[in-house]
């Protein structure tokens, strides 16, 4: 795999970096804009956002992504409770969520601000408050409406996520958690690309117990050792059903076996 620090935001599916000896010669590179500079080596460095990444995240202690292998399993939600819990656990921490889910944004529903707008000034794009320690960033805030689609290929996308992590104003923060879509593709080599050079805390992988889930949810956590994030944890969700009569608990889609809980550490 290359060093997804060395793919440049706009670069299509399966670049092989910047600084390969095939880069802008080999077929994934046909029709990027990057070719014949890739080609001719000029491009033996990293991509200028990730200093630019860096710098607007310096002020944010704990950088934590949220992960998933298929969708549906609950990650939104994840982010928003641990957010909120983050929040209401000590008034004088600032918590931020960034929805990173481009095609399918989420969180500012889950939050309770889907009406709401953004601004621009001079300093970068303002989020959305939803408490005064507690603010949100989604694509969903620049759409017209909540039904409208987001049409956008690979590149389009990075670059987005790219503004998003360099020109919001989130001013002094103690979490950036960042909700992201299902699976492994362009937003999260995007999001390793900018983040890891930020200082990543780490990675958070939601998941509901069935087999058909834990298929993905290795491939996940293979993802992570592969490009270096570190893995803090697996939320096993819906793993049980309590009645609301009698409290009684009853597990409909069975539990993560220990001997697969014990291998996901990615260190």
């Amino acid at each position: 795999m290359a060093d997804v620090t060395n793919i440049p935001s706009d670069a299509p599916e399966h670049c092989p970096g910047t600084e390969s000896e095939s880069a802008g010669k080999v077929s994934a590179c046909q029709g990027c804009p990057n070719q014949d500079i890739c080609a001719s080596g000029a491009t033996k460095g990293p991509d200028p956002g990730v200093a630019l990444v860096k710098s607007r995240l310096s002020s944010v202690k704990h950088k934590i992504l949220v992960l998933s292998g298929k969708g549906g399993v609950g990650k939104s939600t994840f982010t928003s409770l641990l957010a909120r819990g983050l929040a209401a656990n000590d008034i004088d921490k600032n918590v931020a969520v960034l929805d990173i889910d481009i095609c399918g944004p989420s969180i500012p529903r889950v939050m309770g601000v889907l009406d709401e707008q953004v601004h621009q000034s001079g300093s970068g794009w303002s989020p959305v408050f939803v408490e005064d320690n507690l603010s949100v960033m989604s694509i969903g805030f620049l759409l017209g409406s909540p039904d409208d689609a987001v049409i956008w290929r690979g590149p389009k996308k990075n670059g987005m996520i790219r503004q998003f992590l360099s020109e919001v104003d989130w001013g002094d923060l103690d979490y950036l958690v960042i909700d992201t879509p299902p699976g492994t593709s362009d937003e999260h080599l995007s999001a390793a690309q900018y983040l890891l050079g930020a200082g990543l805390t780490g990675a958070v992988v939601v998941t509901t117990p069935q087999e058909v889930a834990l298929l993905d949810v290795r491939k996940e956590i293979d993802f992570c050792r592969k490009v270096g994030i570190r893995v803090l944890g697996v939320v096993e969700n819906m793993s049980a059903f309590v009645c609301p009569k009698c409290k009684a608990s009853r597990s409909n889609l069975g539990f993560i076996s220990l001997k697969i809980d014990i291998n996901l550490s990615s260190r």
